[in-house]
């Protein structure tokens, strides 16, 4: 977890502010405070779904940004003029392992680390979240929680965009096919009895299945989408995200990164097929991303990928996991997954 330094901004009064771990209280600080230090803020609380309040800012101009857990962005920059307050609000799954579903068990509780160019926390309040709704995602490496920089998938920065209510659950692994997700007790079947009735399940894998055949890959996305819905679950297919393969014309219209395998086999189109056939919706992130790519170019896509820094022109950046995760959350409110209420647009 990256630290920052910073100095938490206390008013000597904020109010009755909750907090979710006992401790000693401190003359003149909300309650709340004393579970923070400059750079991070720490709620011994078991596993579950909690809402989080900030009030943010200071005597002087501030901008914060907040991050949980295994470097989920959980509440973008935010500025606040010298000597004004904001409050902000955001619901977080807290849950072991706290990143990829076969990765370390993390930390017990509730962590969370202040960011930003000036950042300052004036109170913050942890309850547990009584209504929230839940976005499970079901992936690979490009979707799911990375551990360390200069890596992130779309699903680590989508919670930003989410406000209080709404929650992900970040289920994806690296690594995982259809054929692997499915096989791996570690994962789908301990996410599918985790799907509660009305929960969106996002389905994203494709990247791994270099060897599957297309009956197959078409077999295993069927069984994760009855799954999902014999829980109650709403099911959405994903497309995948495309790799940064240019042709020599600037296009990305080639094998490779389109996410057609070695047999031959369209991943994009075959989930597009599915989605038709079992009347599920698609979020067709392969056409966004080729998109965009295609619109930056050869070199304006580079911060996008990893391509400077590993060689790699499959996985994204922080910054690339971001503007993907913006497509993902333009295309859930365009296709009315989820109200607009919830969302946070800039």
């Amino acid at each position: 977890m990256r630290r920052f330094t910073a100095a938490l901004a206390i008013p000597a009064a904020l109010g009755a502010v909750l907090t979710a771990a006992p401790a000693q209280a401190h003359p003149g600080r909300p309650p709340g405070i004393e579970n923070c230090t400059a750079t991070v803020c720490h709620f011994d609380v078991p596993p579950g779904t909690y809402d989080v309040t900030v009030r943010l800012g200071g005597a002087t101009a501030s901008s914060t940004r907040i991050t949980g857990e295994t470097r989920r962005s959980l509440l973008p920059e935010t500025a606040v003029a010298a000597g004004a307050h904001v409050s902000r609000s955001f619901t977080v799954d807290v849950r072991t392992p706290e990143g990829e579903p076969t990765g370390p068990d993390g930390t017990p509780g509730l962590d969370l680390a202040l960011g930003g160019s000036a950042p300052a926390l004036a109170g913050i309040r942890v309850t547990p979240a009584r209504h929230a709704r839940q976005i499970i995602l079901i992936g690979d490496s490009t979707v799911c929680d990375q551990p360390a920089d200069p890596y992130s998938g779309w699903g680590q920065q989508l919670p930003q965009y989410l406000r209080k209510g709404l929650s992900v659950a970040n289920y994806a692994d690296s690594g995982e096919s259809t054929v692997t997700y499915l096989q791996n007790p570690r994962l789908w079947d301990t996410v599918q009895p985790r799907i509660r009735p009305g929960d969106l399940v996002l389905v994203q894998l494709a990247h791994n299945d270099k060897t599957t055949d297309e009956a197959t890959y078409r077999a295993n996305l069927e069984t994760l989408v009855a799954g999902i819905r014999a829980q109650g679950g709403r099911p959405v297919l994903v497309t995948p995200v495309v790799r940064r393969w240019f042709n020599a014309d600037g296009t990305l219209d080639n094998d490779t990164a389109l996410l057609v395998n070695g047999l031959g086999v369209d991943h994009p189109a075959v989930i597009r097929s599915v989605a038709a056939a079992g009347h599920v919706p698609l979020i067709d992130l392969t056409a966004k991303t080729k998109a965009l790519v295609e619109s930056l170019g050869v070199e304006g896509s580079k911060p996008v990928y990893l391509s400077s820094e590993k060689r790699d022109n499959t996985h994204t950046s922080v910054h690339g996991a971001t503007l993907y995760a913006g497509l993902v959350r333009d295309e859930l409110l365009a296709r009315h997954l989820v109200p607009e209420g919830t969302v946070r647009m800039g």
